[in-house]
């Protein structure tokens, strides 16, 4: 009977210690590192995505139809102003000059034909003033050589309009480099008849721009000769440096944005017309709330962040609403203030206004 009692007694014990064992436990305060909410000048900047184009682009084609004899370059080729580029088939151009020597020849006729023409009127015009024809002898002569002018004036201005053909086609017969720049299309092959499509495109290597549309609410901010950096996809481990060259006057009503244009120096050549990047303009700074980006907590679920204030030995749980990634910083748009204390080690353990015990 006395056994019995004293295990009654012992498991009473071990009951008893197990349950201190817990109390003790769930009062141990989680230990947190916590660090102060301060404010430092950020700079601000908005990024635009657009494509590089050329700042000049030129078409090469001829002003009339002629075949194609040889082109002297592909797309990618790199030119020269003055350079050689298209030689046209020169048949029309001498079957334009067999019709100028039979023009020319045509008029010498004409020419002596209203010499004849004259002369008769002259003498029909004599005898009609001393009553020696009639006067439907006299009418006729004097249409007759009024015909002969005619003809003669007109032929003389055919002949002027096939020499300013010539002189053009000639012009044309080589299609020369307008700019310095490089071939980004060739729509004909050696052999085929111009049509309507350009022969050639050639664009220009320096500078060339990025157009990109720009919220109304920058209207004021944004200036000629402002620097923009730009990040292209081809080279994302650099830099380019851009200005503001144009700042269109006017907004699209329906969008609310305005163009704007950013010239890049392209002195390397590196860059080129069809790239694709972003366009990083600066618009000044402001002073923010920056905390450190290890004070962020991340709800499982969700894209929002959360971080632990503490105040008074307890934590709490706020949503911050974030701006620039700064280093190892993060600037806070919203959700703390200056002053503030912000936890940024040992938030596994936290909950929202736990105590908590603050260590260094």
């Amino acid at each position: 009977m006395k056994k019995i009692f004293y295990f009654v007694i012992a498991a009473m014990a071990l009951v008893s210690c197990g349950k201190n064992k817990n109390a003790n436990l769930e009062q141990e305060k989680p230990q947190v590192k916590v660090v102060n909410v301060s404010m430092q000048p950020v700079q601000q900047y908005e990024t635009y995505t657009a494509t590089v184009e050329s700042d000049v682009k030129n078409n090469i084609s001829p002003n009339a139809p002629y075949r194609i004899k040889k082109i002297h370059v592909d797309v990618g080729d790199i030119v020269k102003v003055g350079q050689p580029l298209v030689q046209l088939d020169v048949t029309s151009q001498d079957q334009l000059n067999i019709q100028l020597q039979s023009q020319i020849s045509a008029v010498e006729s004409q020419k002596a034909q209203l010499q004849l023409a004259e002369s008769e009127f002259k003498r029909i015009e004599e005898l009609y003033h001393i009553g020696g024809v009639s006067k439907s002898d006299y009418e006729t002569a004097k249409t007759q050589f009024t015909v002969q002018k005619t003809l003669l004036r007109q032929n003389q201005n055919q002949i002027n309009v096939i020499k300013s053909q010539l002189a053009q086609m000639r012009q044309n017969t080589t299609l020369t480099a307008p700019i310095s720049g490089v071939v980004t299309a060739r729509n004909y092959d050696d052999g085929d008849m111009f049509t309507s499509l350009p022969i050639l495109t050639i664009e220009k290597l320096n500078p060339i721009k990025m157009k990109i549309n720009v919220s109304e609410s920058y209207f004021s901010k944004i200036k000629k000769g402002m620097d923009v950096n730009i990040i292209l996809d081809a080279y994302q481990d650099e830099i380019f440096k851009g200005m503001v060259s144009v700042v269109y006057p006017s907004i699209d009503n329906n969008t609310h944005t305005f163009p704007v244009e950013i010239t890049i120096d392209n002195i390397n050549g590196k860059v080129r017309p069809g790239m694709f990047g972003r366009a990083k303009l600066i618009m000044g700074t402001v002073d923010r709330c920056i905390i450190p980006d290890v004070a962020l907590v991340k709800q499982v679920g969700a894209g929002d962040r959360y971080v632990y204030t503490y105040k008074d030995g307890k934590v709490y749980y706020k949503r911050v609403e974030l701006g620039q990634h700064i280093g190892d910083k993060y600037e806070i748009l919203s959700g703390v203030k200056p002053g503030d204390v912000v936890v940024i080690a040992g938030q596994a353990h936290l909950a929202d206004a736990r105590e908590v015990e603050v260590v260094k």
